[in-house]
């Protein structure tokens, strides 16, 4: 799974392919999309421009990870319907699986929110890793 995960990080397509084909990875997405979440909540309640308001890091963290496995699974739905059923072609062959554990894989920069805690430059990092996760995700799709 770690390898995997470098190797999206990376961009590097090829293990889009292979994701796409292993039935067995869809646990490792999921995994995948909780770590970066988890990631990206605790980085969004250290940086100090961010309200929280009076919600609990805890409250605020579960409500991160409970909405990106929401948000990939959405995600997923809607590039399956929109690749099979709106505009495919005569080589098109996907379902929602496929789509979803590439989806999943493409989160993996995302474990890198955490530097977004850095003082200073932390928003920055969040910035641009929320850019890289964006270019995974049109790579796995």
């Amino acid at each position: 799974m770690i390898r995997r995960m470098l190797e999206a990080v990376k961009l590097k397509s090829s293990i889009y392919e292979e994701v796409e084909a292993d039935k067995s990875a869809t646990l490792q997405a999921l995994l995948v999309v909780v770590l970066a979440s988890l990631a990206s909540g605790i980085a969004l309640i250290g940086m100090p421009d961010q309200n929280t308001g009076d919600q609990s890091p805890v409250v605020l963290i579960i409500g991160t990870v409970v909405l990106a496995l929401l948000v990939w699974a959405l995600l997923a739905m809607i590039a399956y319907l929109v690749g099979t059923k709106l505009f495919p072609t005569s080589e098109t062959s996907a379902d929602w699986g496929e789509l979803a554990r590439t989806l999943g894989f493409a989160q993996s920069v995302g474990i890198l929110k955490i530097f977004g805690l850095l003082p200073v430059i932390g928003s920055t990092v969040f910035a641009i890793i929320s850019i890289w996760t964006l270019v995974a995700t049109v790579i796995a799709i």
